[in-house]
């Protein structure tokens, strides 16, 4: 008779003999036709150039931050909403709970486009692309034999 923990050990083996007989399967099922193409970098939908190490702009970042910032705050209203729907407490407040709801509903986006307009004002929503910084070095190699070299192994 298996313990406890024998019995987790042979469910943590049979998941993955699965996924052992699962891949194995699908490497004989899929067809194999590597090219060009297909393997290549892909990139979000753009072309690949140049060195993979290069330093984003950071507005990118900020960007997505207050995108996520600003989402994450819009979610907090549609609990508002059905709180401040409810025919009951209205009733039962004589009418103040809508007025309270609508007021702390109001002052919340005002929060909301308030630092909108910072971020907006502060210029951290303008997207501007950054010139590429080319090295440049000191060689006694010319240049005309680095273009030779190019040229030669150009795809």
């Amino acid at each position: 008779m298996l313990s406890d923990f024998g019995i987790i050990l042979l469910f943590i083996l049979a998941a993955f003999a699965f996924i052992a007989v699962v891949l194995f399967v699908a490497r004989l099922l899929r067809p194999h036709k590597p090219n060009v193409e297909k393997n290549s970098t892909y990139e979000s939908g753009e072309e690949p150039v140049g060195n993979a190490n290069v330093q984003f702009n950071i507005r990118f970042y900020v960007v997505a931050l207050v995108f996520v910032l600003f989402d994450v705050e819009l979610v907090f209203l549609f609990p508002w909403a059905t709180v401040f729907g409810q025919e009951r407490l209205i009733i039962d407040t004589g009418g103040l709970w809508g007025w309270f709801a609508l007021t702390e509903a109001i002052l919340f986006v005002s929060v909301l486009a308030l630092g909108l307009a910072y971020v907006w004002a502060k210029g951290y929503l303008d997207w501007v692309k950054p010139q590429p910084k080319i090295p440049v070095m000191e060689t006694k190699v010319p240049a005309a034999l680095y273009q030779q070299v190019n040229e030669r192994y150009k795809r």
